[in-house]
């Protein structure tokens, strides 16, 4: 019974510390991520050094290259998480919708609204291009929306012939260009009402074609 004990305890603070060191090796990326963030921003890509993400994240360089290999996949993970922070976006203002058409359009305005905020499409559409591998680059659009806007032109158009996967990837293009245009400023009113434009005749169009 004793040894039975001795045996539990060993394997709960085991298991405590292995806690402990993923709860480490998780804050530890975070904080990475958040101070790359910050200058990729601020500063660009290029402009930015590992040297000062490591000083502003409060860590050693070693830990940077632990669990990143180098500079550009420490951005593409920044890009991650933006893109999932934009596809939250859409999938929260989406679902209050009732009609597929009324989901899509919401999911529209929410990627606008979203790409608007905080360097994302610095990040996502101006620099991540020029970085990431064309593998990562479609990760990374398909986390940033590419994902919902498929499943939305799906919805409005259920049996309708019409090649999907090259709707997506035009209208996509014609996403990033209106927010591009809104993110340097320009009124976001004209790009929203033509993509709502652009969506309802699809899906009257995609009606008259099953």
């Amino acid at each position: 019974m004793y040894v039975q004990r001795n045996i539990q305890a060993v394997c709960m603070q085991t298991e405590n510390e292995r806690i402990s060191n993923r709860n480490r090796t998780e804050a530890t990326r975070a904080v990475l991520i958040t101070a790359a963030r910050r200058l990729f921003i601020e500063k660009g890509y290029a402009e930015t050094g590992t040297p000062e993400i490591v000083a502003i994240a409060g860590v050693t360089r070693g830990a940077l290259y632990h669990h990143f290999a180098d500079k550009a996949e420490l951005f593409f993970a920044v890009t991650m998480e933006a893109a999932n922070e934009i596809s939250a976006e859409i999938a929260r203002k989406s679902k209050r919708q009732k009609s597929p058409l009324n989901s899509l359009i919401a999911g529209a305005e929410a990627y606008f609204a979203a790409m608007s905020e905080a360097g994302r499409a610095r990040l996502i559409l101006l620099d991540a291009p020029s970085i990431l591998s064309g593998s990562q680059m479609q990760e990374l659009s398909s986390a940033a929306g590419e994902e919902e806007l498929r499943a939305g032109l799906e919805n409005i158009l259920p049996a309708s012939k019409l090649p999907i996967a090259a709707l997506t990837d035009l209208l996509s293009a014609a996403f990033d260009r209106a927010a591009l245009a809104i993110a340097r400023g320009e009124d976001s009113k004209p790009y929203r009402s033509a993509i709502k434009f652009i969506v309802e005749s699809l899906a009257e169009g995609g009606q008259r074609s099953t």
